[in-house]
């Protein structure tokens, strides 16, 4: 069975808001930002490890979809799955949930790229962090067969 990966857990304060009183774009990425840390270091890759190991990850690709409006005053709940694991990136879906109506709100997917942080080249992911993602992303394919499109 798929324990649930709760990657973030938030709110939308009124300066989230635009001028049409929902919160703008800009924020749904910051709050999927989030995700993806928490997601990462779930995965042993905790932002504080890449300055020692002299490693970063970064997104190269994102594809959003908004679902529904969210405003000032909604809690909202990110879930997060990785769907694809090769040598130098991680492929992950993360889904943000309005809390109060169990709605989703919206879906990412990003595709990050583990690189060299000195030369900014795409670097092979260590064997244990493989495994690791690996294993999250077999118990992942039940969530993806309950989400809704």
């Amino acid at each position: 069975m798929f324990e649930s990966r709760v990657t973030y857990r938030g709110m939308v304060y009124p300066w989230h808001c635009d001028h049409m009183g929902h919160m703008n774009v800009m924020w749904y990425s910051s709050k999927f930002d989030e995700a993806c840390w928490n997601l990462l270091a779930m995965l042993g890759l905790p932002g504080s490890g890449f300055a020692a190991e002299g490693t970063a990850m970064a997104a190269v690709e994102q594809h959003t979809q908004y679902k529904r409006e969210l405003f000032a005053g909604d809690t909202v709940t990110i879930e997060s799955a990785l769907l694809e694991v090769n040598d130098k990136s991680l492929r992950m879906l993360h889904k943000m949930v309005h809390d109060a109506s169990g709605e989703i709100a919206a879906m990412t997917m990003i595709v990050a790229v583990h690189l060299d942080a000195r030369i900014r080249k795409a670097i092979r992911l260590p064997d244990r962090l493989r495994q690791r993602a690996l294993q999250m992303k077999e118990q992942a394919v039940a969530v993806l067969l309950e989400m809704p499109a």
